[in-house]
């Protein structure tokens, strides 16, 4: 089919649940898209913060390929080794204990939910136990975790949802403190807030509430999805302000492109039994054998210390960048997870840009989202902020 082809068919078949853009991705190369086409596109998107190393990383490609010669799903009444092998790095690189995979970051903050309810449950012997979740977050979208998105937009369709869920101002620890009662059990955030406009916590805010839980036996869940695997300079976002959660959720980079989430806890946290969860595709071997092997590359190109640095020239450039335009309001972010607010909408700005070659997304209707492979350099920022001077 060529490319109007395969747009029309897919109007015709795909359920519209996206606005999708005219362009029909066909291949990637590094920091590069390329459509169907041959128009070449620097991807400062990463396909939503996933393609951590790039496309086309050979690791993690033939690991693929070489899983798939040999069995890709078994069940979990098996074991299979690279299973075991990726939620060993995971745990080594997390600090954390355990871990669940299933297929999607959504599915791991299901999981993340039960397992708190039913830690509360074993502790106290009850149920009715309830969520403090943070306004303008972004959790996934099944209904327990749209239940947990603190954005009326993504909820209002779809109530009613699960109860006992309430909101506090994200970095307003006195607002979480307000709304702590006996029947509390868990405090859920993201240390770096992604679709809600690129708020990173405080350090104040997060150890507060590092505290807050241990002093009144609540489980503290840090979503990692989007601002984890190395985005902000550390493995986890969490780890820079010394913060060990009791649950962690992680998905998007930890597979590059594969179906491959999970949820993490600590042994204290571990409240799980046989029967009380599964999945039926999580942590196969085929998506396990990608994750290794994320896990692996992260260490062998050492991308922590390559976001860190790259991450201060972006946001360095950015800085410049929003002194030369007065509609740029603000500028936000961490490593290589940034943001700039307009007073305007950026809806034209992201079309003119893939015009001229380069893909961005936005957080909102005003801020764009800097979330490239973390695997791009210095020039691939100049690229970026050179497209886009000419686009503003």
């Amino acid at each position: 089919m060529n490319t109007q082809d395969i747009m029309n068919t897919g109007e015709e078949y795909l359920l519209h649940t996206y606005n999708r853009y005219p362009i029909v991705m066909d291949r990637g190369e590094g920091a590069y898209l390329y459509d169907s086409e041959g128009k070449k596109y620097l991807d400062f998107c990463a396909g939503i913060a996933v393609f951590a190393l790039g496309y086309g990383n050979e690791a993690v490609n033939q690991a693929v390929k070489n899983q798939v010669d040999k069995i890709v799903h078994t069940s979990n009444y098996f074991y299979n080794e690279p299973a075991v092998k990726a939620a060993k790095g995971l745990c080594e690189v997390s600090g954390m204990d355990k871990v669940f995979f299933c297929n999607s970051g959504t599915e791991a903050i299901e999981g993340a939910m039960k397992t708190a309810l039913r830690y509360a449950y074993d502790r106290d012997g009850r149920t009715g136990h309830e969520i403090i979740a943070m306004k303008h977050s972004f959790h996934g979208r099944s209904l327990g975790a749209l239940s947990l998105t603190g954005n009326a937009h993504y909820q209002d369709p779809f109530k009613p949802l699960i109860s006992g869920i309430h909101f506090a101002d994200f970095n307003d620890l006195d607002s979480v403190k307000a709304l702590v009662n006996e029947n509390t059990c868990a405090i859920i955030l993201e240390p770096v807030q992604g679709e809600g406009g690129i708020y990173p916590a405080t350090e104040e805010f997060l150890t507060g509430i590092r505290a807050l839980c241990d002093e009144k036996d609540i489980l503290l869940i840090c979503d990692e999805i989007q601002c984890g695997m190395g985005r902000t300079g550390v493995m986890f976002a969490c780890q820079r302000y010394g913060v060990r959660p009791d649950i962690m959720t992680v998905a998007k980079a930890l597979g590059c492109g594969l179906p491959v989430g999970a949820f993490l806890t600590t042994d204290k946290a571990a409240a799980l039994k046989p029967g009380d969860h599964g999945s039926t595709y999580g942590g196969n071997p085929l998506v396990c054998a990608a994750a290794d092997a994320v896990l692996q590359e992260f260490e062998r190109l050492q991308v922590t210390d390559s976001v860190q640095r790259v991450g201060a020239y972006l946001y360095e450039k950015l800085e410049e960048l929003k002194e030369e335009h007065d509609i740029i309001v603000d500028h936000r972010g961490i490593g290589l997870m940034q943001g700039l607010e307009f007073s305007v909408p950026v809806g034209d700005i992201i079309k003119k840009a893939q015009e001229a070659g380069l893909i961005l997304i936005n957080a909102g209707t005003h801020i764009l989202r800097f979330v490239p492979p973390l695997v791009i350099t210095e020039a691939h920022v100049d690229e970026m902020i050179e497209i886009l001077k000419k686009v503003l």
